[in-house]
């Protein structure tokens, strides 16, 4: 496990709903110390070894995006957390172009379909395909000043 903890505290974990690292690094201590046998010691470690490995994480998929050289256009469509960027750099998406250019299929694939819903999907690729339309969106705005 990502914490370093024994299989007890890990399912005691998960059994209190916390399935993912994220979870306990965003809990308030007091809710990690409502967990069966755990102080506010122990929940604090928790908390730390947490935010540790999530940091350590990031830092490594921060330094593969860059490997990748995805645009940082594509970085900033909201929606795609660092993980999904990576996939997506490793699948040669690294322009906004090439993120347009995906189905919604294609995209759920490539970042875990359980990750991404359809609509979500459709709305980042049409984020990604704005600028392929600017002449559009001038006449749509000058119209509305009309």
């Amino acid at each position: 496990m990502a914490l370093d903890v024994d299989d007890v505290i890990a399912h005691l974990l998960v059994a209190e709903g916390y399935a993912a690292v994220e979870d306990i690094s965003e809990s308030a201590i007091e809710d990690l110390q409502s967990v069966e046998g755990f102080d506010e010691e122990i929940a604090g470690e928790l908390q730390r070894r947490a935010r540790e490995y999530i940091e350590k994480r990031d830092a490594e998929l921060a330094a593969r995006l860059e490997e990748f050289g995805v645009s940082e256009e594509v970085r900033g469509i909201e929606g795609l957390e660092l993980p999904m960027l990576v996939a997506l750099g490793e699948k040669g998406v690294k322009s906004l172009d090439d993120l347009g250019d995906l189905a919604s299929d294609e995209l759920r694939e490539i970042v875990g379909e359980s990750a991404m819903d359809t609509d979500t999907a459709n709305a980042i690729i049409m984020k990604a395909r704005e600028h392929w339309f600017p002449a559009e969106e001038t006449a749509a705005g000058e119209e509305a000043k009309a």
